[in-house]
């Protein structure tokens, strides 16, 4: 039975001065799943995600047409902070969101803002800092920790709202590699323990392909490609100019079912590829 918690119908949006940036979007994600929203540089991605947490219009004026339900309800004129207490949002400028001086304070802003009594600050501050890899570094002040673990910090002040639904825009973008790699199990890790939605923009699908459970395609404002993440990148890979968008895995992948005529399996890592292949082709010939 489908159950969306983000929905778009008919969506267009403008930022003040500028040509429309999002184009006839329609698009349902569905509660659980581990959407990941991918496309050139300046595909709209970035807007798409401030749409869903109510930041686009609220923030940023501009011309908008259609709606953009989160959790069942319009996001038009909801106050972005209460929508934040089910709908968290991590940007990609993260260092831009960071407002206190310690970490404890960090993760306990919004929590006191909202009401919450001093002791469940204390304990949710603690659990999501731990959840995050940051135990027991309430009183540390922000220029004692690294780049990764103040991008650690911004997502434990999300997690400790309790959201429904994730959304990351490029969380990666500052790391090296390892790091990624590091991030995206911890978030894999938190979105199966807390039985959430998560929704990434991510440039490089590669660092991310093991996840994903849906893939959405913007270019030029419009949604070329959405669904199970298996279905989209097909449907990607039709298009030329889009295909290094997709993991250099699935681009091998579908480049050898049109070269042999052959169907393969959906590779989420190198050795699902390694093990398939060499049982396909055992011998030099294909099997």
């Amino acid at each position: 039975m489908s159950n969306p918690v983000i929905k778009f119908t008919d969506f267009y949006y403008g930022y003040l001065n500028s040509d429309l940036i999002l184009k006839d979007i329609n698009l349902t994600i569905e509660q659980g799943s581990f959407t990941v929203i991918a496309g050139p540089s300046g595909a709209g991605k970035t807007t798409m995600c401030k749409a869903m947490a109510g930041i686009v219009p609220a923030y940023y004026g501009g011309r908008y047409a259609g709606t953009v339900e989160a959790l069942g309800e319009d996001v038009k004129g909801k106050k972005v902070s209460d929508l934040a207490m089910r709908v968290g949002i991590m940007l990609d400028d993260y260092e831009s969101q960071l407002v206190s001086l310690t970490a404890g304070e960090e993760v306990a802003f919004s929590l006191l803002n909202h009401g919450f009594a001093p002791s469940e600050v204390e304990a949710r501050t603690q659990k999501a800092l731990s959840d995050v890899g940051l135990p027991g570094r309430e009183n540390y002040q922000l220029d004692e920790l690294s780049g990764g673990q103040r991008q650690r910090l911004l997502l434990a002040s999300v997690l400790a709202i309790h959201p429904e639904v994730l959304i990351l825009d490029e969380p990666v973008s500052a790391l090296d590699p390892d790091g990624a790699k590091s991030l995206y199990e911890l978030i894999h890790k938190i979105y199966k323990e807390h039985n959430m939605t998560v929704i990434i923009v991510e440039h490089d699908l590669n660092s991310v392909l093991q996840y994903a459970t849906d893939l959405v395609i913007l270019d030029k404002g419009k949604i070329v490609a959405k669904g199970p993440f298996a279905q989209a990148a097909k449907i990607t890979y039709g298009y030329p100019n889009l295909r290094e968008n997709l993991p250099e895995l699935w681009q091998i992948k579908f480049n050898l079912e049109e070269r042999f005529g052959i169907t393969l399996g959906e590779w989420r890592q190198e050795a699902d590829a390694v093990s398939e292949l060499t049982e396909k082709f055992k011998g030099g010939q294909r099997s």
